[in-house]
């Protein structure tokens, strides 16, 4: 089980489920399921062998002739016909193939390379980092944390204090995504992100649970609040770390009962399945939607509060609970490393970072 958050409301669930199985019927429709024409098969009565030894030479002749000229027309139309069909068949087989087809957009061997070396690098900086984030198999195995014990306490009065800069920068980060992904040139799509902000702008508050353990959530019957199991509260010990998270369940809260982000998550979804070659749609598009704009806003976080200390540790620790020694994936999750991957895969410019350090 790969415990990242999510949007744990029975409702929005069962909603998300018949969005994806009516969007893979569109897709899959217009290339396998369009209704492709009735082939009658043409049967010409011969005639009776007493019939045709009565037949004048003549008519013999005509018969001949009518029968040979049907065939010929017969063949001709089945040839255009089936050409027609197959050249139909395959604009479908292309088109569908510019959906689902991973190795024609895939990263060159330098990209891939660089998103390598920067995922290494995440894993390193963990390792020999004070404020390094505890990967989450670990967190795992930990026992539970009472509300009161001091590092959930503390962690809490992070989230609370993190959450109003963790509001302004997801709502400019949807904002760029939407315009980047062209999703911003249509009324309905604006009308769309900017219900999306509104709900995001309308969260004030962060509650720790026992019971939550080592997850994040949202309950969209109380989008007001982001609940924090105690040992993620305790796991996730910097800033960096905390913001992240917060801006994964804040996305998921913007998406709300209407899916109104389900565009954005499609694209990136999609963009990330050719770069990739994993299969990355539904929920999975979602949550790595939710986490690529929780690694966006850590970066611009850091931006916003200079250090002296080395960029790529600041900025691997909105990554590095994805650090795990049992790399373990789910029908709605890629397993964390995947996960780290994806993200770096969709960020050049952050994977770039990571590994030079400017």
């Amino acid at each position: 089980m790969h415990p990242k958050a999510s949007k744990l409301s029975l409702r929005n669930v069962s909603q998300c489920g018949v969005i994806v199985r009516e969007h893979l019927c569109l897709e899959v429709g217009t290339a396998h399921q369009c209704p492709g024409p009735k082939r009658q098969a043409l049967r010409e009565r011969a005639p009776s062998a007493g019939n045709a030894s009565n037949m004048t030479p003549l008519y013999q002749t005509k018969y001949c002739r009518f029968l040979t000229l049907a065939a010929l027309g017969f063949a001709i139309v089945v040839n255009l016909a089936s050409g027609s069909f197959e050249a139909r068949a395959q604009v479908d087989r292309d088109r569908q193939d510019s959906r689902t087809s991973h190795s024609r957009d895939g990263m060159t061997p330098e990209a891939r390379e660089m998103v390598e070396l920067a995922s290494v690098v995440v894993c390193k900086e963990r390792l020999v980092d004070p404020k390094g984030s505890v990967p989450i198999d670990d967190m795992q195995g930990r026992p539970s944390l009472p509300v009161q014990s001091p590092e959930a306490v503390a962690g809490a009065q992070r989230a609370q204090r993190l959450l109003p800069i963790a509001r302004q920068l997801v709502v400019l980060s949807l904002r760029q995504l939407a315009r980047d992904n062209s999703l911003d040139r249509s009324r309905v799509n604006k009308i769309r992100i900017e219900r999306a902000i509104s709900r995001v702008e309308a969260v004030k508050n962060i509650r720790p649970d026992v019971d939550s353990r080592d997850n994040a959530s949202v309950f969209l019957r109380n989008p007001h609040t982001i609940i924090f199991g105690t040992i993620f509260l305790a796991g996730l010990p910097s800033d960096e770390g905390i913001i992240s998270v917060l801006a994964h369940e804040l996305v998921h809260i913007g998406d709300g009962g209407q899916d109104s982000l389900s565009l954005l998550f499609r694209s990136l979804g999609n963009r990330a399945s050719q770069l990739t070659g994993l299969k990355i749609n539904g929920q999975r598009a979602e949550e790595l939607t939710c986490d690529l704009i929780g690694m966006l806003v850590a970066r611009d976080y850091v931006s916003r509060t200079p250090s002296y200390e080395p960029l790529p540790r600041r900025i691997s620790r909105s990554l590095e609970h994805n650090c795990v020694d049992q790399d373990e994936g789910d029908d709605d999750h890629l397993s964390p490393r995947s996960t780290i991957r994806a993200l770096l895969a969709l960020s050049p410019a952050f994977s770039r970072e990571l590994v030079y350090g400017r």
